[in-house]
């Protein structure tokens, strides 16, 4: 009986104790606190539709998300650079209501130590290199002085890049939107060396550098057509748009992005496989 008695007080004792477990199991997880950053956006749903600048779907929401007027940027804080940056582009918005601000800064929208600073581009040898260019955010004061926030902002080798064969493609995306109408460009850096930095802020100076536009759309609400380059963050005087032509696919892989992914499979498996020749 003593036994008997024994084992019972330990399963009542193990029943308590697993109801204990059940009942913290049922209350709600804490989330991680973090001092808050003003206007700075919780990682969104993939399915939102909401954001003009964002078509088929955020190509990642690991990363602070900040909605502009003329853009939206994925902002990595450890690399202090976008991942990437989309904005949607037409002939309309091409009409230039704003000379260039020129009003470098700093984007106060993210934490001080996860953002770069003015001194980190200060002798360092490179541009402060637009992703998002001035040009295309010209339909106003307010969308010109966004476009020069340092979120928007990477290392940009100057002459014979930024300066270079990098405007020239700035440049051939307004012609193509004056001729298409309706472009959505996604643009960005590629980072392999983790010890390449510029600046006490260590803003991590990309290897490459990607553009892709998507010409937008049938009456179906289809892309009609994409085209995607990836060029050298160096010096490429003398070099030619059509050679640093690739597949999304490639940009894909070598960023871990996801372009596109709201489409269905098909549709977007033959758009990112697909190889452009060069637009006229």
């Amino acid at each position: 009986m003593r036994i008997r008695k024994t084992v019972k007080r330990s399963l009542k004792g193990f029943s308590i104790f697993f109801l204990f477990l059940f009942f913290l199991g049922c209350l709600p997880k804490q989330e991680a606190v973090f001092a808050p950053v003003a206007n700075v956006e919780s990682p969104v749903s993939e399915k939102d539709n909401s954001n003009e600048h964002i078509l088929y779907g955020y190509p990642s929401t690991d990363c602070t998300i900040l909605s502009r007027e003329g853009y939206t940027v994925c902002h990595d804080n450890a690399k202090k650079v976008a991942d990437w940056v989309s904005y949607h582009l037409t002939d309309e918005y091409l009409i230039k209501n704003a000379d260039r601000s020129n009003d470098f800064r700093p984007d106060t929208d993210l934490p001080v130590g996860g953002r770069s600073e003015l001194k980190d581009y200060r002798g360092s040898g490179y541009d402060r290199g637009h992703l998002a260019p001035a040009r295309d955010m010209a339909r106003s004061e307010k969308t010109m002085s966004e476009s020069f926030l340092l979120s928007n902002m990477a290392p940009q080798v100057g002459v014979g890049f930024n300066r270079g064969i990098w405007r020239v493609l700035e440049g051939k995306v307004r012609e193509w939107t004056e001729e298409k109408k309706n472009l959505y460009i996604i643009t960005g850096p590629i980072c392999y060396d983790a010890d390449k930095t510029v600046g006490s802020n260590k803003v991590a100076v990309p290897t490459y550098f990607y553009k892709i536009a998507i010409h937008c759309c049938d009456n179906g609400n289809l892309p009609i057509d994409t085209i995607a380059f990836k060029m050298p963050n160096q010096n490429l005087n003398g070099r030619y748009l059509f050679e640093f032509i690739t597949t999304i696919d490639e940009i894909e892989s070598l960023t871990g992005l996801d372009f596109m992914h709201e489409l269905d499979d098909e549709t977007e498996n033959i758009l990112e496989a697909d190889k452009s020749e060069m637009w006229q």
